[in-house]
């Protein structure tokens, strides 16, 4: 009874530890909605209030009616475009991936492997310069479209969405792989019949991963908008960046953009939350 006691008492205070971090997490994301709420008047004499006394819907449509001066449906096109093609792409790369170092065998397999999980310590700044250059030389920052290259293509040799495909696809059967192989399937073919529809619930963790870094990505894309310097081609982040650095003092209409660009990480997590959790538990990702 004594350790069903202790046991007991260690989870109340392990809950209510994690509910006051959930908590503290949680007031700037409820802080920048309420405030994407209030009027003009009540942000700048009610600052710490959550909940707006008055809710209005003006500073939303302020900011859709401002699309002269702040394009905010190209920079979601834009936004939804990249992301939705760099997800797409970096999933047929890492799989690929993920199943020659999974599944096939081979010598080395997990040095090399490991050479690739080494370039997770190098941080991303370090490739910026040379990755700058490269870009311009391939002439992806001529123009506005053409950057969407240079916005797309860099991030495709990511290796964490490659370490859970591949750490999913390890706990693939051999059996399975083997009878495939006695049924006259190939490694392509075995890649798609087999290895792929088991692993969608780690390429779905990948994918979910890999879009919101994209999304939520701003130092790249701002480099890239340096140099084109076209609004109507800026990705949502960067064009949040430019509503506060434009002599912009309508923190409203920051905000409300800001809970806008929130809204489809959202959604997209809610549509494959199972398959998320499936993926992770299968991964064995803590």
């Amino acid at each position: 009874m004594a350790i069903k006691s202790v046991k007991k008492r260690r989870k109340r205070v392990a809950f209510w530890l994690l509910f006051c971090l959930a908590v503290l997490w949680m007031l700037p994301l409820l802080w920048a909605i309420g405030t994407s709420f209030k009027s003009t008047t009540e942000i700048t004499t009610n600052v710490i209030n959550i909940i707006p006394h008055s809710p209005t819907l003006e500073n939303y449509i302020a900011l859709f009616a401002h699309t002269d001066m702040y394009p905010i449906f190209d920079w979601l096109r834009n936004s939804a475009f990249i992301s939705i093609i760099h997800t797409l792409l970096y999933l047929s790369v890492a799989s690929l991936a993920g199943y020659g170092f999974g599944v096939m065998k081979w010598k080395y397999r997990n040095f090399v492997f490991g050479l690739l999980l080494g370039t997770m310590m190098i941080p991303a700044v370090v490739n910026l310069i040379p990755l700058f250059s490269m870009v311009i030389n391939f002439g992806w920052l001529d123009n506005g479209p053409a950057s969407m290259l240079a916005l797309i293509l860099p991030g495709l040799g990511g290796v964490f969405g490659l370490f859970i495909i591949r750490q999913f696809f390890l706990n693939i059967p051999t059996e399975v792989i083997e009878s495939a192989k006695i049924d006259g399937l190939g490694h392509f073919g075995i890649y798609l019949r087999i290895v792929l529809p088991l692993g969608k619930s780690a390429l779905m963790v990948a994918g979910l991963f890999a879009f919101m870094g994209t999304w939520n990505d701003y130092l790249w894309p701002s480099i890239t908008a340096a140099v084109v310097r076209d609004p109507n081609f800026y990705t949502l982040q960067t064009g949040l960046a430019t509503m506060q650095g434009a002599n912009n003092y309508n923190y409203g209409e920051i905000m409300a953009a800001a809970v806008i660009s929130i809204v489809p990480v959202l959604i997209v997590y809610m549509l494959v939350q199972d398959k998320i959790i499936e993926g992770i538990s299968h991964t064995g990702i803590k």
